[in-house]
């Protein structure tokens, strides 16, 4: 499958400011139609997936900001269904949930270090609920994405084991190891026998990490991999802004997929013209 790219990115291109703790997600109360316009955008690239715009979203985060529970909670559903209506105009097209990490709803770029200090019940106590919210939009699968350490991915494979439902899962990684420093054969062995698991890898790293990363994945796990890094620039959380130079460069793409990665798209600071360059590759689709 060809994966969408970068959400915030396509976001901001297209005029929004998202310096707030809500991020992406505060579109999803006030422009929705915002979201939509981005997820058509990049089917119309090629994508053959979106991911919903619930990465950073949480009934806490909403709550936070001034809105009730009831209305926190439509709002994450809603972002099922927003990507549900952009990809009605293209058949086959499929909607994977996006469940991002304990970190990302913090706000302060804890997704790239882990260790948040909490116990596996926090953790699983946080998750669930949210989860749990997105099935009942009914997604085609869930995208369990950026995860920097394997604790919480352990929370989340049992969580995904108990409601059967296919999903990936997809580590944000560092020089050969989980941003908690953990090692990758430790990270993927996570979706070992775990049937939901449909495929493992990464995403919202450096390109220059995906390779060896597939190459672990698929020879731990056993699955198919999944890629979709971001441009290669460092995220400033103090700054809130990306630094850095770009390294996304479709050369790559080749040795990825002979290394097994089945599924390929991008993260923060790919658009949509890098899907169209990728899905115009030979064996794209």
């Amino acid at each position: 499958m060809i994966i969408d790219g970068g959400l915030s990115n396509a976001l901001t291109d297209r005029g929004h400011v998202l310096a707030d703790d809500l991020w992406t997600a505060r579109l999803l109360r006030d422009a929705p139609e915002e979201i939509v316009a981005v997820h058509r955008a990049y089917f119309e690239a090629g994508a053959e997936v979106a991911t919903t715009a619930s990465y950073q979203a949480s009934v806490g985060g909403f709550t936070a900001a001034g809105l009730s529970v009831a209305e926190a909670e439509r709002l994450i559903v809603r972002s099922v269904a927003l990507a549900r209506q952009a990809a009605a105009a293209f058949p086959g097209a499929k909607v994977a949930a996006s469940v991002g990490p304990y970190g990302a709803v913090l706000g302060d770029g804890s997704e790239y270090r882990g260790r948040y200090g909490l116990s596996h019940h926090a953790l699983r106590d946080f998750h669930r609920p949210r989860i749990e919210l997105l099935l009942s939009a009914e997604p085609d699968l869930l995208a369990v994405e950026t995860v920097p350490d394997v604790d919480e991915a352990e929370v989340l494979a049992e969580l995904l084991d108990e409601y059967e439902v296919p999903a990936w899962l997809s580590y944000t990684v560092s020089e050969g190891r989980t941003r908690a420093r953990q090692s990758l054969e430790e990270a993927f062995a996570v979706a070992a026998g775990v049937d939901s698991i449909i495929a493992t890898g990464v995403n919202c790293c450096a390109p220059a990490e995906v390779l060896a990363a597939v190459e672990t994945a698929v020879a731990t796990s056993g699955k198919p991999a999944i890629a979709y890094p971001n441009s290669g620039e460092t995220w400033d959380a103090d700054n809130h802004r990306w630094v850095g130079t770009g390294s996304y460069e479709l050369a790559l793409v080749p040795a990825w997929r002979a290394a097994g990665a089945a599924h390929l798209g991008g993260c923060c600071r790919v658009g949509p013209a890098a899907i169209a360059a990728l899905a115009a590759l030979p064996n794209g689709r």
